[in-house]
């Protein structure tokens, strides 16, 4: 199976990210959904996460840094992830955007499509 990334639908376009999202892009211990995003620097979705059980990412992802620079957090810990490298995040993390980013991931697909949801929902009680 294979997609061009502009081909993935848009899922979440605000504050500065782009989030494309294609569930059931393949299988490896449940449903995987391909990712493509673009972040702008100052990118934060720390806020977007409140409300989950401790305002985490309950989703792990694995992918590739295009482009860019980011720190995730987990609860104790932090790490940058820059250009040209791969990742792992497993769940109970947020990110924060350094340098505009671009990353394409793999995750779960149940499991991210309802933290996107869960941020949308969010996004939609922010007044204009």
């Amino acid at each position: 199976m294979h997609i061009n990334k502009h081909d993935l639908p848009i899922k979440l376009n605000a504050l500065g990210a782009t989030a494309r999202h294609q569930g059931e892009f393949g299988t490896a211990f449940g449903t995987l959904a391909a990712e493509h995003l673009c972040l702008a620097s100052g990118v934060d979705i720390a806020p977007l996460l409140k409300g989950l059980d401790d305002g985490m990412c309950f989703c792990p992802h694995w992918g590739y840094l295009l482009h860019g620079r980011v720190v995730v957090t987990y609860d104790d810990t932090a790490e940058v992830c820059a250009a040209g490298q791969m990742f792992h995040w497993p769940a109970g993390h947020t990110v924060r955007v350094e340098e505009d980013a671009e990353i394409v991931m793999f995750s779960p697909a149940a499991e991210h499509l309802a933290v996107m949801n869960h941020m949308l929902e969010t996004l939609a009680t922010i007044p204009a």
